[in-house]
């Protein structure tokens, strides 16, 4: 299956809406509290041994309080060619900066996957208000902006690449090398599979497996030199159907958006909100509280 990185680049707007759905439902009715241990730096993001932690049953994970999930795309100044919806997807730079400054404030600690599997699993303790900051779609000022901003409040994140704009420059946007895609997971971030080019996960068959899947999570695993474990569906969308596919190469847990959670496989549908271009830090605090 060939494909014309061109005509990749400027469908979508590049990938503007690489995400689909922003409606906040589904909060969770249990109000019970997740673990909390004492309060260290605002990344309590600590290397968890999950390598003999059994996977708890579909009502056991459901049960536990979820924790709240951030999806970042382009972290830009807006142009005057950014159209109403384009905007939704690119947080201005100091509004970016004043984000995650109020969820350092707010004694928010950033989590990584590990610590979420175990705690989904075995009701591992977290720190104090965990949350997740994950970041879609390889965009250059990931690595510019995003990374150097986290680092200042020793917060860490997962980055969802999709392989094949890896080190290029397109007419609105440039894409992470290699090279700093491996500094990214060697900093202690984790990276995650987000395909090849981004085509919707409910429409696979056949050699898009393959594609979308197998040659993306080899080319990572190569760069990085680290398993690919954590996917993310192109638009937040998913369908049961291919949740076996994902444990047959296996990834460990999905992400999709705010739609509500697989009954049976719980892992493979963990809910993100957007983070908006529209939000000031007052309006994304609101958010989290009222989503998760």
């Amino acid at each position: 299956m060939k494909y014309s990185f061109l005509t990749i680049l400027t469908a979508g707007a590049i990938l503007f809406a690489s995400c689909q759905s922003k409606s906040q439902t589904e909060k969770s009715a249990d109000k019970d509290s997740t673990t909390q241990t004492t309060k260290t730096t605002a990344s309590t993001a600590t290397p968890v041994d999950v390598s003999k932690i059994k996977v708890a049953d579909a009502k056991t994970i459901l049960a536990r309080k979820q924790v709240p999930i951030l999806c970042y795309h382009q972290v830009r100044n807006w142009k005057p060619t950014d159209g109403k919806v384009g905007k939704d997807y690119i947080v201005e730079i100091q509004n970016f900066k004043d984000q995650m400054k109020m969820l350092a404030d707010s004694g928010y600690h950033t989590i990584l996957p590990d610590q979420l599997y175990a705690y989904l699993n075995t009701g591992a303790a977290l720190p104090s208000k965990p949350i997740m900051l994950t970041f879609d779609d390889t965009d250059m000022d990931q690595f510019t902006v995003v990374r150097p901003t986290l680092e200042k409040l020793g917060y860490k994140a997962v980055y969802f690449i999709m392989t094949v704009s890896i080190g290029k420059k397109g007419k609105f946007v440039d894409y992470m090398t290699r090279e700093q895609i491996k500094q990214l997971s060697d900093e202690g971030n984790i990276i995650g599979s987000h395909t090849y080019d981004h085509k919707n996960f409910k429409k696979y068959a056949g050699k898009d497996w393959e594609e979308q899947l197998d040659k993306p999570t080899k080319k990572l695993e190569e760069i990085t030199g680290k398993t690919m474990t954590e996917f993310a569906y192109p638009f937040g969308l998913w369908n049961a159907e291919g949740i076996p596919e994902l444990k047959k190469r296996g990834f460990r847990m999905a992400y999709q958006l705010s739609t509500k959670r697989d009954e049976k496989d719980p892992l493979f549908t963990i809910r993100r909100i957007i983070a908006s271009g529209y939000w000031s830090p007052k309006t994304l605090s609101n958010s989290i509280k009222n989503s998760f």
